[in-house]
């Protein structure tokens, strides 16, 4: 068995692991290039690569998984199988009929729902209250192809897009573990997907992160939850961004019974910084100032004034 692992972020790595750890044929490994991180810009390697060169492990870093150099090389290294988790590209048609026993995908979602590049920030945005991993065939469209297997996951309130993606993907090397005995014996049974019931989940984007003050507490909060610790969501307070890393939700009542615009700062104090949103109070725990580092919102407070009635969100545009 000779088996070609693709990966990118941190996500994937306990999947390659397990795939080492149970002594299967990792001949080598696929990575997006290098790039350019924090505010120096500095060359940075994904996680993956990073894990791949610590086990002495061939890394391969194309541009574009779909040049014909690209599908070259990796006809050369003549897999039996491809696992793929996190990648990052869509694979070409000339690259999943290379391996006889074909090319299976580590999703971070219950398929046909959440398609796309990212299901789990999104599942926690839109309030999900559940989630998990699917093995599926790869297939040309975006994780159209049929599944193998599925393992399910809750998401409570106290989830973040960062404690999700680390419990999906010890998860998902948990399932891929138990999954390959199957499809490499040519046991395992796929079940194609329910096209009309998907939904996609696309990369986010900087309006994804832009704070719309009359919506309410809660989906705000979800928000909040969904883009934390990656980009973080963010408001603008007095002409400059001000992001929000940590919230809770204070619950409906309050909206009823207040004239006060939505965005409008209710009260400042130890408990942390309240906004009246569309339907609710939100109660603003940890945050990031322009020009500062993430910060508790509270400790923030004692060196800076934010009075009652200060309207966040009209600093400008996204």
């Amino acid at each position: 068995m000779r088996i070609v692992f693709m990966g990118t972020p941190e996500f994937a790595v306990p999947s390659l692991k397990l795939l080492l750890e149970q002594k299967y044929n990792v001949v080598a490994v696929v990575t997006q290039p290098d790039r350019p991180k924090g505010r120096k810009k500095t060359l940075t390697p994904p996680p993956v690569k990073e894990a791949a060169l610590s086990f002495g492990l061939p890394v391969l870093q194309p541009e574009r998984m779909r040049s014909a150099e690209a599908v070259g090389a990796l006809e050369q290294l003549q897999p039996d199988l491809i696992v793929t988790a996190a990648y990052g590209q869509i694979l070409p048609k000339a690259l999943l009929d290379i391996p006889r026993l074909g090319c299976i995908n580590v999703h971070g979602s219950l398929l046909p729902k959440y398609r796309g590049g990212a299901p789990i920030q999104r599942s926690i945005i839109n309030g999900e209250n559940k989630t998990g991993v699917t093995i599926m065939y790869m297939a040309e469209g975006l994780d159209t192809g049929d599944m193998i297997s599925v393992v399910e996951l809750p998401i409570t309130d106290e989830d973040t897009s960062g404690t999700m993606f680390e419990k999906l993907s010890i998860a998902g090397a948990e399932l891929l573990g138990a999954t390959l005995p199957s499809i490499i014996a040519g046991e395992a049974k796929a079940v194609p997907q329910r096209n009309e019931d998907a939904t996609y989940a696309p990369n986010l984007t900087r309006d994804d992160e832009h704070i719309d003050w009359s919506k309410s507490a809660r989906a705000l909060f979800n928000q909040v939850r969904g883009l934390s610790p990656m980009a973080g969501a963010f408001t603008y307070l007095n002409g400059e961004v001000f992001k929000i890393w940590n919230c809770e939700e204070l619950g409906n009542g309050a909206a009823k019974a207040s004239a006060k615009a939505p965005g409008t700062v209710i009260a400042a104090d130890n408990n942390g910084i309240q906004v009246q949103t569309g339907a609710g109070i939100l109660v603003l725990k940890n945050i990031q100032p322009a020009g500062k580092k993430p910060m508790n919102a509270a400790e923030w407070l004692k060196g800076s004034r934010l009075e009652a009635g200060t309207l966040l969100g009209d600093g400008g545009t996204v």
